[in-house]
């Protein structure tokens, strides 16, 4: 039985691919849901995070606070692989348990991972396959400019500052190209998961 990982990059349009496997009928585990539960109080990170960073980056209700962290991790290279070091493998862990849950209780179909670090993070070994949403960097651009109200400087930082499509397509199984419309996209994502499900028997 097929696990597949989804990834790509800002304003790829690897949500919606997302939202139309769900409507398919795929079981999606979102990594980042993951990431946020297991640097909760009691959760494995938890103890680390506060080891690694202090207690400044506590909220008064002692959650970790994200808008505390940010800053310190997206300042310094090394707290940001120190946070990655802690992070990375735990939820690597949690998301392997997930997906051995869900396989005890009975689930037969391929199960989709939504991950934008995936290959940035290594976490390859998770999956038989690995779907990659691409677009133009013109696309791109416009489409969070429309959706998100970024300003183009923030846009092209956050492009540079991720993990480019040809390092990506090297780790790829498949590659989903999503230059046209929604509806364009909507078909292609249905062949995918057809094929996919042949292939998981």
């Amino acid at each position: 039985m097929l696990t597949i990982g989804l990834t790509g990059g800002i304003g790829s349009g690897k949500s919606t691919v997302t939202k139309v496997l769900a409507e398919l009928g795929a079981p999606i585990i979102d990594a980042d849901k993951v990431g946020h539960a297991i640097y909760e109080p009691g959760g494995p990170a938890y103890a680390d995070m506060i080891a690694a960073f202090g207690e400044g980056i506590l909220a008064p209700d002692r959650t970790i606070d994200r808008k505390k962290l940010g800053p310190i991790v997206f300042a310094d290279p090394a707290a940001l692989k120190r946070l990655n070091s802690i992070v990375h493998p735990k939820m690597f862990a949690r998301m392997r348990e997930m997906v051995a849950a869900m396989r005890t209780a009975g689930e037969r179909k391929p199960i989709v991972i939504e991950a934008a670090i995936l290959i940035e993070a290594s976490w390859q070994p998770l999956f038989d396959e690995i779907w990659l949403v691409v677009t133009s960097r013109e696309q791109v651009l416009a489409r969070i400019e429309r959706d998100r109200g970024m300003a183009r400087e923030q846009i092209e930082a956050r492009i540079k500052a991720q993990l480019p499509d040809d390092e990506r397509r090297k780790h790829a199984t498949t590659v989903i190209t999503n230059d046209g419309t929604v509806e364009d996209l909507h078909v292609k994502v249905k062949d995918l998961w057809r094929a996919a499900l042949t292939r998981n028997g």
